[in-house]
């Protein structure tokens, strides 16, 4: 058997494609142990069980939640892609996600909810209803001392002023926390004070978080006829209430931020729109002050209007009369013209012209027919002469005589077209002859 004989290199590279090919994506659970974080962002740790152990890689461009706070015993639950690194030819787990082992029910939990919901319409796009532009009252649903309440103040009083808020103080986190929410949702849309609702708390765990995912709160969310936006957690952080809400924030600073306008903008734009309109009216009286001037101007005593028109009376009076004379001439011209027209075009005079024009006609005819008919008499004589001297007849009456040959009937004009014994028929200019070929003789060439 044929040995084959890797490079090291070889070896490590053809066993790492073969990892990475059939555990590109692996779930593992369990203990934190050897956890190392070096000034370059990384993570590094191994994680075991009662009965190995496999070194695991957190590198810093993953970003991934709960890295920074891990400890050697924690229990995981952890995703990643296995590899090979070839440099000490270590077997290792790149992570790509990470969390405390125990969230590991609740996510399935969260997917389940959320497939169901997704299902039932709960997080359909079309439902969502658009913010105001300028909310007269805000509404906040949230812990009265959570660091939420704080920002989103701050942010409202900064960008907002003129708008009412109203607060309404619910658990966040624990048992109580999701019916309280329901609850000051439902109160919110019974009072109908509020243009818009802002739903918020800071981050944490999904466990921390679970009052927003869950059914009572998508149900309310979706019940209410104020716009919600969500503001929960940190942007990393997404709940049920984020997909059912009409608008999701990342933060709760950016929840107060989407339902409001920023009074800054808003006095430019106010500030141009007064200068616009200031441009608009001062542009249109002008116009209408031209307008005025040139309509005075235009404007004269009644009685020069009369002195003018009775002037323009006179004028056309005068023209009417000229032109009446004018008119007159003019016609009595033409009648004149008509009667010297009638006169050399009277009837009679036409009658005779045409008549002594079609006695020279008919003269020319019967002489130009006299002519044409002699000539062509003589030209039918002289084909018939043309004719009869060029008749074959013509030539068999002289002595001469047409051969054919019997097996084609064509006419015989060669000796070379014949061979002994051939018959042929002579044709005379009175009667044919059958005769055999006996010899053949050549005709001597002429020089």
């Amino acid at each position: 058997m044929e040995r084959v004989i890797y490079r090291v290199s070889e070896f490590t590279d053809q066993v790492r494609r073969m990892v990475e090919s059939e555990f590109s994506s692996i779930w593992l659970t369990g203990e934190i142990s050897n956890l190392a974080t070096p000034a370059s962002g990384h993570v590094y740790f191994s994680l075991k069980d009662e009965n190995a152990q496999v070194r695991c890689a957190m590198f810093r461009n993953r970003r991934i939640r709960h890295a920074q706070t891990l400890k050697n015993g924690d229990a995981v639950l952890l995703c990643g892609a296995a590899s090979i690194y070839a440099p000490r030819g270590d077997f290792q787990l790149i992570v790509d996600y990470i969390e405390p082992a125990g969230e590991g029910e609740l996510r399935r939990r969260f997917e389940l909810l959320k497939e169901r919901l997704q299902a039932n319409g709960f997080f359909d796009p079309a439902n969502r209803k658009p913010l105001p532009e300028l909310p007269k009252c805000i509404g906040l649903i949230t812990s009265p001392s959570g660091a939420a309440l704080h920002d989103i103040s701050v942010t409202l009083a900064r960008r907002f002023p003129l708008a009412d808020v109203v607060h309404y103080r619910v658990a966040v986190q624990g048992e109580s926390a999701s019916p309280q929410i329901a609850e000051a949702l439902a109160t919110a849309n019974r009072e109908g004070r509020c243009d818009v609702l802002i739903l918020s708390r800071g981050g944490g765990s999904l466990e921390d978080l679970w009052a927003f995912n869950e059914e009572q709160v998508v149900m309310a969310i979706s019940r209410s006829r104020i716009p919600i936006v969500s503001g929960i957690g940190h942007e990393t952080d997404l709940t049920l209430a984020d997909f059912a809400a009409d608008l999701r924030a990342a933060t709760p600073t950016a929840a107060a931020e989407a339902v409001t306008p920023n009074t800054q903008e808003l006095a430019g734009n106010l500030s141009n729109q007064m200068n616009r309109m200031r441009d608009v009216v001062l542009f249109e009286l002008r116009i209408r002050a031209q307008t005025i001037d040139s309509t005075a101007r235009r404007l004269r005593h009644p009685r020069d209007q009369l002195r003018q028109q009775l002037t323009q009376v006179q004028r056309i009076a005068q023209r009417l009369r000229e032109n009446q004379s004018s008119q007159l001439q003019h016609s009595q011209s033409e009648l004149q013209n008509l009667i010297l027209r009638l006169k050399h075009n009277s009837p009679m005079r036409t009658i005779k012209d045409v008549s002594r024009d079609l006695s020279w006609r008919k003269q020319e005819i019967k002489r130009h027919a006299s002519l044409r008919a002699r000539e062509h008499s003589l030209q039918i004589s002289r084909l018939d002469e043309k004719l009869k001297a060029l008749s074959p007849l013509a030539t068999l009456d002289r002595g001469f005589a047409i051969i054919t040959s019997d097996q084609d009937g064509d006419i015989v004009r060669s000796s070379e077209q014949l061979s002994p014994g051939q018959t042929v028929t002579a044709r005379f200019a009175r009667g044919e002859a059958v005769a055999r070929v006996e010899r053949l003789k050549e005709k001597p060439d002429r020089h």
